[in-house]
């Protein structure tokens, strides 16, 4: 039986979901933030694609949530060798639509969550404040790089 893993940081745990959802497309359905404001809030489509272009901007709320309660199991991640942020991941653009990637949002700021992912190899993140957090990574044998 699989054990629902507990994420210390909500960031990585959106990295380790937009490699399950989007990447390797196992964890589903995939969250489409113009069908999930439509459903949420009880829209039309027009009517979810018209907030969108007012709220998406900033983190849309409902979305964040869903992703935070999100399970994920211990099954589910022995998959995950590799994790590769990018500002284009898909993630991001269901939570705020139109983020640019210019700033600190989604930064990673420990290495403790990838204990939780024993097969992890190597990892490419946001640049980050955290000078040491490759070194994290690192003195748990994970490779890891600045995107």
């Amino acid at each position: 039986m699989s054990n629902q893993l507990n994420f210390k940081e909500l960031n990585f745990k959106l990295a380790v979901i937009n490699e399950l959802m989007y990447v390797q497309e196992v964890l589903q359905p995939k969250l489409d933030v113009y069908e999930f404001i439509e459903k949420k809030r009880n829209l039309t489509s027009s009517e979810a694609y018209d907030i969108i272009e007012e709220e998406g901007y900033e983190v849309i709320p409902e979305v964040l949530e869903y992703f935070k309660t999100l399970e994920i199991t211990s099954k589910m991640v022995e998959s995950i060798e590799e994790l590769n942020m990018d500002g284009g991941d898909e993630i991001y653009g269901q939570i705020i639509p139109f983020w640019d990637g210019e700033d600190e949002e989604f930064d990673i700021n420990s290495a403790n969550d990838a204990l939780l992912l024993p097969n992890l190899k190597s990892i490419t993140l946001f640049c980050s404040e955290n000078e040491s957090l490759l070194e994290e990574f690192e003195a748990l044998g994970i490779e890891a790089d600045w995107l």
